[in-house]
């Protein structure tokens, strides 16, 4: 059972940033691949940003060059930094771990980009 709870997310202006954080019960380098999702009003949910245990990273092609996952070892996050927001990435943020044949969702974190 891995237990997830995201932040980070709120209001920004077009060209700011944010870091979402996803805090894990169990240490994320024992979880086989943790990412991001993201799903807008009326669009379906896809993947932002994926991170295996080895380091491997997968980026949207909407988001590369701008977004970047990464894991904090002392805080037991995987964590995502926003730079250079559009009000296209206006949707909401989930948290999602795979571990022991089960997936694993956070509650969603919403991410509002307007001026």
């Amino acid at each position: 059972q891995v237990q997830l709870v995201e932040s980070g997310g709120g209001l920004v202006q077009p060209g700011g940033s944010l870091r979402l954080s996803c805090a894990a019960s169990r240490s994320i380098f024992s979880i086989n691949a943790m990412g991001w999702y993201r799903q807008a009003p009326g669009k379906q949910r896809e993947l932002v940003a994926a991170l295996t245990r080895g380091g491997r990273t997968n980026y949207a092609d909407s988001v590369k060059g701008r977004f970047t996952i990464s894991r904090d070892k002392a805080k037991n996050t995987v964590d995502l930094q926003m730079n250079s927001l559009k009000p296209e990435d206006t949707a909401v943020y989930y948290c999602n771990v795979g571990y022991m044949g089960y997936e694993y969702w956070g509650q969603g974190t919403q991410v509002t980009v307007s001026s």
